[in-house]
């Protein structure tokens, strides 16, 4: 109960919003939010709990529950003609980094998330250039969201306890603005970057596939781009700061 008071204080409900929960579960959140929020949209995709959750809130009108995965789920679609939506989530381990990247690319109609996820998840998503914990994952929120960890959950809050510790964090978005101006274009060169850690920047672009390896082939080839970026060519990607990758992403188009 400490560990939700604590969830919910830090994400503040308000009576003039629409909330998107998911990964409701047995409601344990979701009797906070009904209470305060002026409608809660709760995705959940389990067979067994949703029936409990309908019966659950039948009486609250501002209750809606979409039986789905969260990672096939519009969201946009989900909120009618309401312009933006907050995300509050605690979000299964195996598929968090699954969810976040999709909510991150709806996030035209959403303005903030506090989720709790896996700790070794939360502080990937933190992790600074030049960090052991910088990979994609960090390069990604960092170019969308601004971030605060919130705090950590131990093992213990849960029933049945769980063998790690957990993290809750903020993330609030930032403007639309693609990176690097083509969206799809940076998150295919974060992702070849970082394809083999150990491996140098330029060995991992001219690994490069698909159509990556056709926009590098048109501006002259991997070293070519990079010296135009002004990156230097054995730097490794965990070395590299948002602006960049900005910069790399800018001297292919």
């Amino acid at each position: 109960p400490n560990i939700i008071r604590k969830i919910i204080n830090a994400f503040g409900p308000r009576a003039d919003e629409t909330v998107i929960e998911i990964g409701p579960g047995t409601g344990a959140l979701t009797d906070q939010l009904v209470a305060v929020a002026g409608r809660v949209i709760a995705v959940e995709f389990d067979k067994n709990l949703a029936p409990v959750l309908e019966r659950r809130y039948e009486a609250n009108s501002n209750f809606t529950l979409v039986r789905a995965d969260a990672l096939s789920v519009d969201f946009c679609s989900l909120l009618d003609s309401v312009p933006k939506s907050r995300v509050i989530a605690n979000l299964p381990y195996n598929v968090s980094t699954a969810i976040l990247q999709r909510l991150i690319l709806q996030r035209s109609c959403l303005s903030e998330m506090v989720l709790m996820l896996q700790k070794e998840v939360a502080d990937r998503m933190v992790a600074p250039p030049g960090g052991k914990d910088r990979g994609y994952l960090s390069v990604l929120v960092e170019a969308h969201c601004q971030t605060e960890k919130l705090f950590d959950v131990s093992p213990g809050a849960f029933s049945p306890p769980p063998k790690i510790w957990s993290t809750v964090i903020r993330l609030n978005f930032k403007d639309a603005t693609a990176p690097g101006g083509d969206e799809s274009l940076f998150m295919a060169t974060v992702s070849a970057g970082f394809a083999q850690k150990r491996k140098t920047i330029l060995n991992n672009f001219r690994n490069a596939t698909g159509e990556l390896q056709e926009v590098l082939k048109r501006n002259g080839g991997a070293s070519i781009v990079l010296c135009k970026a002004e990156v230097e060519l054995q730097r490794r990607a965990e070395t590299l700061t948002f602006e960049e990758w900005d910069r790399i992403v800018r001297a292919m188009r």
